[in-house]
């Protein structure tokens, strides 16, 4: 390579000061580590709220407008059911109820569920089950058990455990595994929704979320404006899930907190490898005179700072991810609750943020180092 002997100069200075390389090392790695780990909670959280979406499966979704998360439903009229099943373009349409209900537990012990109620006659969105019969649920007073983290809330029932539920007789027939836990902390029951319905208390309007399946990707745009002439709106999957995107971002604490705990881990770590370069540029700026006094031109100097600057951030990158990854790793199996989850998208964050932060730091060195005259240095 044309530079390389330049490099492997600025290689040998830089890890020969193992005191400083070493600084630079822990100032980056702990600032990739702390904005990975935010940044992964986050992605975790918004997983675990798109939890809804994801379990049922359904293309599109017909809600009142003011709904912000899956979980929070509005409840609509039931004729908005029977107009979705009119609708052009519509393959077929059912009905969904969500809802929160307090269980008796046979200990005595009361529990916070969420109820889950499907349509009786396709369960659509059913959960696959690990014990039991899909059949079973339309037996008299039974449900589904969700088999998550919360399960145990529950008292860890089995199949046969009955339960109270709004004076009602509840009975587990099957213990069911979802694709994505959700972010509430209580566990989750299915049944069918005349069920649902009829055990728990509402307004008088029960229905939840229409389901709907369109016959193509043409068809969607055409069932929107027919949806809105109701004074609802349709969502797809992928809409949906943005929907409540926004809302924990921009309507909650949790993405402004996020951010400003992102943003003090780069300004750390920018500010401890800023520092430690800029000393250790001013501690060999001699041997930088030298390079100028045998030949060596500004520009090779810049890339030897340049290389030397993110050869340190892509090793403290690789450090910071590796001990994110072994904290979730070990959170996760200690902690089944833990949200943490590691996406392209905040390995991509992390990754801008270190390049800006190598930027910055050899942007600092090499202003000190073009200023340098190699009169001045052996004159000195």
């Amino acid at each position: 390579m044309r530079y390389s002997g330049i490099l492997r100069i600025g290689f040998k200075l830089l890890v020969n000061d193992r005191g400083k390389f070493f600084a630079l090392l822990i100032g980056i790695t702990f600032a990739v580590f702390l904005m990975m780990e935010m940044t992964a909670l986050f992605a975790g959280i918004l997983n675990k709220a798109f939890s809804p979406v994801t379990n049922i499966g359904a293309a599109m979704w017909i809600m009142d407008p003011a709904v912000n998360t899956a979980s929070s439903p509005i409840p609509m009229p039931e004729y908005v059911l029977d107009a979705a099943r009119s609708m052009d373009g519509v393959s077929y349409a059912v009905p969904l109820f969500m809802g929160g209900a307090l269980v008796k537990l046979a200990s005595g012990a009361y529990q916070g569920v969420n109820v889950v109620g499907l349509d009786d006659s396709s369960l659509f969105g059913r959960p696959a089950l690990e014990q039991g019969n899909i059949l079973d649920i339309y037996a008299d007073n039974t449900f589904f058990v969700v088999d998550d983290p919360e399960i145990s809330k529950l008292g860890d029932p089995k199949i046969g455990t009955t339960f109270e539920l709004n004076d009602h007789r509840g009975r587990i027939v099957g213990i069911a595994k979802v694709v994505s836990n959700g972010l509430n902390g209580v566990p989750t029951l299915y049944t069918t929704y005349n069920r649902a319905v009829e055990y728990l208390p509402s307004t008088r309007f029960t229905l939840s979320y229409v389901l709907m399946q369109p016959k193509n990707d043409a068809a969607i745009a055409g069932i929107k404006k027919q949806v809105a002439k109701l004074g609802y709106v349709a969502y797809t999957k992928d809409e949906f899930d943005n929907k409540i995107s926004n809302f924990y971002v921009y309507q909650t604490g949790i993405g402004t907190n996020i951010l400003l705990m992102t943003i003090i881990a780069f300004v750390v770590g920018l500010s401890i490898s800023g520092q430690t370069f800029y000393t250790f540029i001013l501690e060999n700026l001699e041997k930088f005179g030298a390079l100028k006094a045998i030949g060596a031109k500004g520009r090779e100097l810049i890339y030897m700072i340049l290389f030397m600057a993110f050869f340190t951030a892509m090793i403290g990158y690789g450090l910071g991810i590796g001990m994110v990854t072994l904290m979730i790793v070990l959170a996760k199996s200690r902690l089944p609750n833990y949200a943490a989850t590691i996406t392209f998208w905040n390995l991509g964050l992390a990754f801008g943020m270190v390049l800006l932060i190598a930027g910055i730091s050899s942007y600092i060195g090499i202003r000190k180092v073009l200023k340098i005259e190699p009169f001045d240095i052996f004159r000195g």
